[in-house]
C-alpha cells in the first residue's frame, strides 16, 4: 500500500487532533468521561486543580516511549505531537465555543463518534495518541486483534473504576460514549482491511 506524504500526514495529524479535542470538549461539557488515559484524566481533573490537557499529556509520556520501542521513531513522534495538540485544543476550545444548552446522551454519543474518528485519522497516518491505543496497535499486529475490542474491554474496565467517583447516570453514559469510541475503530481499523506500515 503506497504510504500518505509528509504533507498528508501533517494535515491529518492537525485535522485528527482537532476532531478528537471537539469530542473530549463534549464530553467534559456534560461532565462525563470516557476510557483509556483520556478518561483517567478527565477523571483526575475532577479531583486536582489541574487541567485536562497537561494531565494527559502526562500520563502518555510513558506510552511515547512505548510507541517508539514498538514501531519507531517516526510513529512515536507523531504520537508525541498529536498527544500535544489534543492537549492543547481541549483546554483552549472554552475560549472558542459555549454551550447554553447540553444534552448529556448527545453529548456521549458525538463525544464518543468525535473522538473515533479523529483517533482513526491519526492511526492511518502513522500516529496515535499514547496511552492505551499504542498498545492495542501492538496487539493488533502481533495477533490481528482489532484495535476496537482491545480498547474497549480497557476503557470499560477503567470506567467501572470512576464508579466511586461520579453518578450512575453520568458513568452509564461515559460507557456508551466509550462504546461509541471503539466501535467506530472497530469497524473501520480492521487488519484485514487497512494496513498501515508505522516505521
Amino acid at each position: 500500500m503506497e504510504k500518505h506524504t509528509l504533507k498528508e500526514d501533517a494535515i491529518a495529524m492537525l485535522t485528527g487532533s482537532i476532531i478528537t479535542a471537539q469530542g473530549v470538549f463534549f464530553l467534559q461539557a456534560a461532565h462525563l468521561l470516557t476510557g483509556g488515559t483520556a478518561g483517567l484524566s478527565l477523571l483526575l481533573a475532577k479531583l486536582i486543580p489541574i487541567s485536562f490537557g497537561t494531565l494527559y499529556f502526562v500520563t502518555n509520556v510513558p506510552f511515547y516511549f512505548l510507541a517508539w520501542k514498538r514501531f519507531g521513531k517516526a510513529f512515536a513522534i507523531n504520537s508525541v505531537v498529536s498527544g500535544a495538540l489534543v492537549s492543547i485544543f481541549t483546554d483552549q476550545l472554552h475560549h472558542i465555543i459555549h454551550l447554553d444548552q447540553i444534552n448529556d446522551v448527545y453529548c456521549a454519543f458525538a463525544g464518543g463518534l468525535l473522538m473515533g474518528i479523529g483517533m482513526l485519522i491519526l492511526f492511518r497516518h502513522r500516529s496515535s495518541l499514547g496511552g492505551f491505543n499504542v498498545m492495542c496497535l501492538a496487539i493488533q499486529d502481533k495477533w490481528g486483534i482489532s484495535v476496537g475490542k482491545t480498547q474497549v474491554f480497557i476503557d470499560c474496565s477503567i470506567l467501572l473504576i470512576s464508579y466511586f467517583y461520579v453518578p450512575v447516570w453520568l458513568l452509564v453514559l461515559s460507557v456508551f460514549g466509550a462504546i461509541v469510541v471503539n466501535s467506530v475503530l472497530a469497524m473501520n481499523h480492521k487488519p484485514t482491511r487497512y494496513t498501515v506500515n508505522y516505521r
